[in-house]
């Protein structure tokens, strides 16, 4: 039996194989920061084996009331994801039981999103009559900060911004943007085409290419927070957000949209941007008429769970929704998701996955909607 990670987004310690039902696990850090807890590593040689495998350090991950009531992911083919439901966490240490039903099977946090799928991605909407793709700027190893622009740009229309995956673990935030995407380019949708004649939609799909194909939890390939760099970024140790901050102050914000996971929290929520200074009733108004849109549309999101007032403190302006808010005075609002499940509407083989995240990015058009429609 083999256990392996040296692939994109791969990540795992591994401490013993000796024993099927004692496998001894490590998360493995960020590259350069000691943020930890994505996990994702491929075992072999294992089909009809009962595996037990203990991750040793689960307390020491950056959130570990992340742990309870987690399930962790699996997969035979990379395209097909579902739960593992005997996982536990006991003493400090996260418990997966699984017996594998082939010889090769996947192991992650939570559904991946590859590097692959993502330049894929931008393949298919590159031919679109609706979109272009450009660059604005390279990460800190180089990489492309690819953008996608939909709608033509003109004074008349609202600049609108959507980003995902600052923190690159969260890769529902790309499930979620490629959902957004397939309605918003869908010449058949009244919706998206209502939105693609009343505004201008730039679309970072992934911030951090650099910590995606790293295996990192929440920093870029320098050891940086990207959703804690807004308010001073650094050319040589945060390019990304310097990069797509000077693209924004060059055509304006309407509506900023940044799209995260929560690993706590197992419901689909909005960090809103009520304790930025200078937060207006006009300001106030416009966010109420989005976050309605939005669950008016889907039911897998809500509004009564979320984050408590306070929770960022000193830290508040260098996050990115809280930064657009005060820079722009605009509705700018943080989407998270949960890497558990969505307690709201459960799904006992597949928790909270890339298809739901989808289909949630495909439903904020009718929040978008709302927006440009306001008067």
């Amino acid at each position: 039996m083999r256990i392996s990670q040296n692939f994109d987004s791969g990540a795992i310690e591994v401490l013993s194989l000796d024993n099927p039902q004692d496998i001894r696990l490590r998360l493995r850090a960020d590259n350069a920061a000691e943020f930890r807890q994505w996990f994702h590593f491929r075992v072999q040689g294992a089909e009809g084996q009962g595996l037990r495998m203990v991750f040793e350090n689960a307390a020491e991950a950056a959130y570990p009331d992340g742990w309870p009531g987690y399930r962790c992911t699996a997969s035979y083919d990379r395209r097909t994801w579902f739960r593992v439901y005997a996982t536990s966490y006991e003493d400090g240490q996260l418990v997966v039981e699984h017996t594998p039903e082939r010889n090769s099977v996947y192991y992650a946090y939570f559904e991946p999103y590859s590097y692959e799928r993502h330049l894929d991605m931008l393949g298919w909407v590159e031919v679109s009559p609706f979109a272009s793709v450009d660059s604005l700027g390279a990460t800190v190893e180089g990489r492309e900060i690819d953008r996608i622009v939909v709608g033509r740009d003109s004074p008349a229309r609202l600049p609108i911004w959507i980003i995902g995956r600052q923190h690159p673990g969260e890769t529902m935030a790309e499930w979620f943007i490629e959902g957004l995407l397939e309605r918003l380019l869908d010449a058949a949708d009244p919706v998206a085409r209502h939105i693609r004649e009343r505004a201008v939609l730039h679309i970072v799909p992934n911030v951090n290419p650099d910590g995606a194909i790293h295996g990192n939890l929440r920093t870029n390939a320098a050891g940086r927070n990207l959703n804690r760099e807004w308010l001073a970024p650094d050319l040589d140790a945060s390019p990304e957000v310097l990069h797509v901050r000077a693209a924004m102050e060059k055509v304006g914000c309407s509506l900023f949209l940044d799209i995260h996971g929560d690993e706590a929290l197992p419901y689909v929520f909005f960090s809103t941007a009520e304790e930025v200074p200078g937060f207006t009733p006009e300001m106030a108004a416009k966010q109420e008429r989005v976050i309605a849109a939005l669950k008016a549309a889907s039911p897998d999101f809500q509004t009564e769970h979320g984050y408590k007032p306070g929770r960022f403190g000193e830290e508040l302006l260098t996050l990115a929704s809280k930064w657009v808010a005060h820079r722009f005075g605009c509705v700018s609002l943080t989407l998270e998701m949960p890497f558990k499940d969505n307690a709201n509407l459960p799904d006992g083989n597949v928790g909270w996955n890339g298809a739901r995240s989808k289909r949630l990015g495909a439903a904020m058009l009718n929040a978008i909607l709302a927006h440009v429609e306001a008067p």
